[in-house]
């Protein structure tokens, strides 16, 4: 009689779960890898926009996030990720009202030139707010412009200010001696005492 080999059926299948385990994870690892390379290829292509940038305007980040889901900052409201289809390339920027898409499209030029007009009006914007001539975000907010600063406060002479206040600390004794009386006169002619 020749002995059975045991069969170890939970092993095998734990060996088979760790390999597509292993080999899931090196799809999400090479996924990520070609997320991020696409964006790398994007970046490479606006790298003389980035150039161009006066170094004394540090609004902008130019970095690529890693993570899950790697993005390509712009500046600290906007930034290029792919779609979920992993070919779209989707320029966003982030409001207090929602995230807004700027641009969305296969085609990393077009992606780079809304980028670049991006930068642009950035750059415009911040030279217009510190010359002063900022635009209002609303039309119809616009801050009316005052023609006359109204003259400075002249101070008061202390006499009145003090007349004032003594007067108010004898109003209110005679107020509180008016109502003594009038309660004191209550408790007389509730104990009989007047008719």
């Amino acid at each position: 009689m020749t002995a059975l080999k045991p069969a170890h059926p939970l092993a095998d299948a734990i060996r088979d779960v760790k390999n597509a385990n292993a080999d899931r994870s090196d799809v999400v690892v090479d996924l990520r890898d070609a997320h991020r390379m696409r964006l790398e290829l994007l970046a490479t292509e606006l790298e003389p926009v980035f150039a161009d940038v006066p170094k004394d305007i540090d609004n902008f980040d130019f970095a690529i996030s890693s993570g899950l889901q790697p993005r390509l900052w712009i500046d600290a409201v906007s930034h290029v990720g792919l779609g979920r289809d992993r070919r779209t390339f989707r320029f966003v920027r982030d409001t207090r009202i929602g995230r807004i898409v700027l641009a969305e499209s296969t085609d990393a030029k077009r992606i780079a030139d809304q980028v670049t007009r991006y930068i642009a009006e950035r750059i415009v914007e911040r030279q217009q707010m510190m010359e002063g001539g900022a635009e209002p975000a609303f039309a119809g907010f616009a801050r009316q412009p005052v023609a006359d600063a109204e003259p400075p406060l002249q101070r008061s002479p202390a006499l009145p200010g003090i007349l004032a206040g003594f007067g108010l600390l004898v109003a209110g004794a005679a107020i509180g001696i008016a109502v003594m009386a009038v309660l004191y006169w209550l408790r007389l002619a509730a104990t009989g005492v007047i008719p």
